[in-house]
């Protein structure tokens, strides 16, 4: 009876254990894929993914007897792509044979910036092998971006998205401003242009009169004609 009892108990204990590591282990959604002579297992490299964190296209590759590659090189690229946008990038080894990282993880790095679904397009070659399939997220393959903001706490922070949609708004407006301040400035000029050229003209039509009024008076002070014209004699007769 004591013999089973501590039997009991050891597999009681052994469960725990194994309950206790998977749940220390985080579960990664990826899509699995037979690709011609290879085996795919494609998905964000933090799941779940947010906007605005750091995340990679995720590529765990082995061949067909499920042998990690580890020569993988730079043939095989990936684009990432939301709906009309896309960005192509180049995978690197997240590993190093004997020293860390799991054989056979390749990453293409990035910054997701909207939630929704993504998908990946593979291009390229494996040792010689073309390779053109694409992976898209979705509930029964691989994480969607979602909003952090579902998860802050105590403080809900903006999205990044929402930010840089406020800074566009704050930037029109600004350069609404400037350009209308601009435009008063501008017609502020002209105007006073305008009357500083009626102003000259005035003084060009003053200089002009007095001028004139000079002339006639030095004219009239030795006996000349006052009108241009006039014969001398007659003012002489006059006199």
């Amino acid at each position: 009876m004591r013999k089973r009892a501590a039997a009991f108990a050891v597999v009681l204990v052994a469960v725990a254990a194994m309950l206790i590591l998977g749940s220390a282990v985080p579960a990664l959604a990826h899509e699995e894929r037979v690709v011609g002579t290879y085996h795919f297992a494609v998905g964000f490299g933090d799941e779940p993914a947010y906007t605005g964190l750091k995340n990679s296209v995720q590529l765990i590759l082995a061949d067909a007897n499920d042998k990690p590659v580890t020569d993988l090189g730079d043939t095989l690229k990936v684009e990432v792509i939301v709906g009309d946008q896309k960005l192509p990038l180049a995978f690197e080894p997240d590993f190093e044979v004997g020293e860390f990282g799991t054989p056979g993880d390749y990453r293409a790095w990035f910054f997701p910036t909207q939630p929704g679904d993504y998908t990946f397009h593979f291009t390229g070659s494996i040792k010689g092998q073309r390779v053109d399939e694409s992976f898209t997220s979705s509930p029964t393959t691989f994480s969607s971006v979602q909003d952090p903001t579902q998860v802050e706490f105590p403080t809900k922070e903006p999205a990044a998205g929402q930010i840089a949609a406020r800074l566009d708004r704050e930037v029109t407006r600004l350069n609404n401003s400037v350009a209308a301040a601009r435009k008063s400035v501008s017609d502020k000029a002209d105007t006073a242009r305008f009357i500083g050229f009626i102003s000259l003209g005035v003084g060009v039509v003053g200089l002009v009169i007095a001028t004139a009024a000079l002339m006639t008076a030095r004219r009239t002070r030795r006996g000349l004609p006052a009108v241009q014209g006039t014969p001398a004699s007659t003012v002489t007769e006059r006199s």
